[in-house]
């Protein structure tokens, strides 16, 4: 006799198995190689910025390696090429790396459910990765996601470190190529989204600009940047102002629960 309450599809079912290509759409495979195309140049001018700055070939491989964290490994090579200490270096990487811990309490159920999936899977998890896995409607193409781009994007990224250090050490100045601008143009690209969606970012961002020029020249290399955190204060809701409330919804921004523009009134979404 049948149980009443037996399932025929039990939640960690879809958890299991092999990842294959066609577990996803085609048209995410191709967002996917595309992904992998654009950070292959930013692993080239990484790698050739790193040891055009001074530093050996084997340090920006082995960060990439890791470390494996493109704005923390761009930040700590342009502080200890401007002359700042390890300290400062790898503070500032950590603080920029954090953001992945929010990311790895999003995607954790994607990774798998042995101890080396998920260890493996931790070290693998970008902004990239996370954003392909969270656009899958099922837990089946949320996994393939997470590993196809997870691990692609390992290998390009490596791999394209290693051809910029070796091309950075041949063609010496990285400024005649114009790859000296590939650092702030990574970090600018990074917080635009932000910076579009919220207006306390905005003001947060600001503040932490001004904090950092005017300490620029009296403190060493990469304090600054620490310092520009106290931007964060200007962002602080003052009391009584209203949180805007979001809901599900189609196009670009954030989702729900992250905060948006404050000066827009208060809207509750729609479950449509």
């Amino acid at each position: 006799m049948r149980s009443p309450h037996r399932t025929d599809s039990p939640p960690d079912r879809t958890n299991e198995g092999f990842v294959r290509p066609s577990h996803l759409p085609r048209g995410v495979l191709r967002d996917i190689a595309l992904v992998w195309l654009a950070d292959a140049v930013v692993g080239v001018s990484f790698g050739a910025i790193a040891v055009a700055g001074g530093l050996p070939v084997w340090v920006p491989v082995l960060m990439s390696l890791l470390v494996y964290a493109g704005s923390a490994q761009f930040s700590a090579v342009g502080i200890l090429a401007a002359g700042g200490g390890p300290a400062a270096a790898a503070a500032t990487g950590l603080l920029l790396n954090s953001r992945t811990a929010a990311f790895s309490l999003a995607v954790a159920d994607s990774l798998g459910r042995s101890w080396a999936a998920r260890f493996l899977g931790a070290h693998l998890i970008t902004d990239e990765t996370a954003a392909f896995v969270l656009a899958q409607p099922d837990q089946k193409r949320r996994k393939a996601a997470f590993w196809i781009s997870g691990l692609g994007l390992f290998a390009v990224w490596n791999v394209s470190v290693l051809g910029g250090a070796l091309a950075g050490s041949v063609i010496g100045d990285t400024d005649r190529f114009g790859l000296d601008a590939a650092f702030p143009a990574v970090l600018l690209a990074l917080v635009l989204p932000a910076l579009r969606a919220d207006s306390l970012t905005r003001r947060a961002a600001a503040a932490g600009a001004v904090i950092a020029v005017a300490a620029a020249p009296w403190l060493p290399a990469g304090v600054p940047v620490l310092l520009a955190l106290l931007g964060l204060l200007a962002a602080r809701r003052g009391p009584g102002r209203p949180a805007r409330v979001t809901g599900p919804g189609p196009g670009p921004g954030p989702g729900p629960g992250l905060p948006e523009d404050p000066d827009r009134p208060v809207t509750q979404g729609s479950a449509s």
